[in-house]
């Protein structure tokens, strides 16, 4: 589903006018508005309100738009691989498929890749996983812990040389050896 043509906005189109263009089809659409209506017509708009929800939210933000639209660009190029998104609202379902009003609900999202994986996918997850939080707090610590072990190599290196004047750790070893044999 493209979120642009939901909300019927160019994929330019600034926060404001994304906005104005999600209340004037919320008023539309909302499931309020046609509670008097024919059950199939109060279904679509329901639906459509929805619809119309989940790509406003999704393109105020700014990380889920930037998100939404490199996979969009994915999708749209049949050459990279092909990309096939579903989205899916669920109210907690019984196996024969009836709504219970318990409360729980949600959006579930997934997506399946079919064709050839590009490079281009690859290098979108390996950025992925190097910007995560954990990631980079993880190399912090990993940089840190490097960074001590070259300080501590370097400052016994110093403090040999400053108790041992004229003699090197190897020559040091050599007597020891001579001196156990």
């Amino acid at each position: 589903m493209d979120h642009y043509k939901v909300l019927g906005v160019n994929r330019d189109a600034s926060k404001e006018s994304i906005k104005q263009a999600f209340r004037k089809l919320a008023v539309e659409f909302h499931p309020d508005k046609h509670a008097n209506s024919p059950p199939h017509v109060r279904e679509r708009a329901t639906l459509k309100f929805k619809h119309l929800s989940h790509a406003y939210e999704t393109l105020m933000d700014d990380r889920k738009r930037a998100d939404f639209n490199i996979r969009s660009s994915f999708s749209s190029n049949p050459s990279s691989s092909s990309y096939h998104w579903n989205r899916s609202y669920y109210r907690d379902q019984n196996p024969g498929g009836d709504h219970r009003n318990s409360g729980g609900c949600g959006y579930n999202y997934g997506y399946t890749r079919s064709g050839r994986a590009s490079y281009i996918n690859k290098l979108e997850m390996l950025l992925r996983l190097m910007t995560a939080r954990t990631s980079l707090l993880h190399l912090t610590f990993a940089g840190l812990l490097l960074g001590a072990s070259v300080a501590i190599d370097s400052g016994g290196k110093a403090l040999w040389e400053m108790h041992n004047s004229g003699k090197s750790f190897e020559d040091a070893m050599d007597s020891i050896d001579n001196a156990k044999g």
